[in-house]
């Protein structure tokens, strides 16, 4: 296979006021770190059970909205994929194409504003996930245990990924893992799902019989990017945590099998890479989400899909900052190459 043509290289931010806005808020937020512990959340989370917890109070901050500030969205129509005219092709959209069942894409200019969809394909209750600071687009089966959750948005983060709740228990899960980390289901785990971000194009032209989620009722900028230039910042937004290694930059994005890491550059220089049991596949046509003023404007980061080498089936993957998989993944291993 010939080589991909490489990422270009990212722009630097665009206006002072990006870069203002973005200390501002880490000012404002660092200091409300002070209060993270439950006496200060009870009267917010009176259902959440915090004598039990897998992580320090102290990494939780607030985001700045408060619970349900972000709303999850839940009872979202599809429309058949030649009746949407909004999106451009560049756009990144979340993809599921489960055996036998009509493939599905939830837009990344609805994801940005609600962060999570409650929905379900072919009978299997999902999320459909992103969280904007980490690069995160994950989806995760929404059964646990027998039970069937519902999830929606604390406002609050760690190491700059959101933290979920679900409705049943008001338990708080990680997006970046799908791990239970305060509450009655701490400890349990959501199963990620063979799901990826794709470029619109890509996904309308192999499905034209597909479907793909209209345009909420909601007053939201849809479209619009709401974090300017953040993939092009030297540092994420509230994450003091130890950068990563390689001198790999942290806002570097990288493709995540597992606690396997490969740098996205890799992967774009080669076209393709084949090892440890997978084959992962670039191709150019998808703007990332946070670069331009307008999502369809961003620089072109392209598209992943991962397969495993033996069937090639798609494999539960996503492609995350480089910060966000030394963070939740400390002793992963980064695949560089020789």
């Amino acid at each position: 296979m010939a080589p991909a043509r490489l990422l270009p290289p990212p722009k630097p931010l665009r206006t002072g006021a990006a870069v203002a806005l973005l200390a501002a808020l880490a000012l404002m937020l660092f200091a409300a770190a002070a209060l993270a512990n439950p006496a200060q959340w009870r009267a917010e989370w009176p259902r959440t059970d915090f004598s039990r917890s897998t992580v320090d109070f102290a990494d939780i901050l607030s985001g700045g909205p408060p619970k349900d500030g972000i709303p999850a969205l839940d009872g979202v129509q599809m429309i058949p994929v030649s009746r949407e005219r909004g999106l451009d092709r560049r756009e990144p959209v979340m993809v599921l194409e489960l055996p036998g069942e009509v493939p599905r894409a939830w837009p990344i200019r609805y994801l940005t504003w609600h962060e999570i969809v409650n929905d379900s394909v072919g009978g299997v209750p999902v999320a459909v996930t992103f969280c904007p600071l980490c690069n995160a687009g994950i989806i995760f089966d929404r059964r646990v245990g027998g039970q069937v959750l519902s999830f929606g948005v604390t406002g609050k983060l760690r190491a700059s990924d959101m933290i979920m709740y679900d409705r049943q228990s008001e338990s708080w899960w990680q997006q970046a893992t799908g791990e239970g980390i305060v509450g009655a289901m701490t400890g349990r785990r959501l199963t990620q799902m063979a799901g990826w971000m794709e470029d619109w194009g890509g996904f309308r032209d192999r499905n034209p019989e597909g479907l793909v989620m209209a345009e909420p009722d909601w007053p939201r900028s849809y479209g619009q990017n709401p974090y300017v230039g953040y993939d092009s910042l030297a540092r994420p937004f509230l994450y003091d945590g130890a950068p990563p290694p390689h001198g790999i930059e942290p806002l570097a994005r990288v493709v995540r099998v597992g606690e396997r890491a490969w740098p996205l550059e890799r992967i774009a220089r080669a076209g393709e890479v084949s090892e440890a049991g997978v084959r992962i596949s670039w191709a150019a046509g998808q703007a990332s989400a946070l670069d331009a003023g307008r999502i369809a404007r961003g620089r072109d980061v392209g598209t992943i899909r991962v397969r495993d080498a033996a069937t090639g089936r798609d494999l539960p993957h996503d492609v995350i900052f480089a910060f966000a998989f030394h963070a939740f993944h400390p002793k992963g291993r980064w695949m560089l190459g020789g």
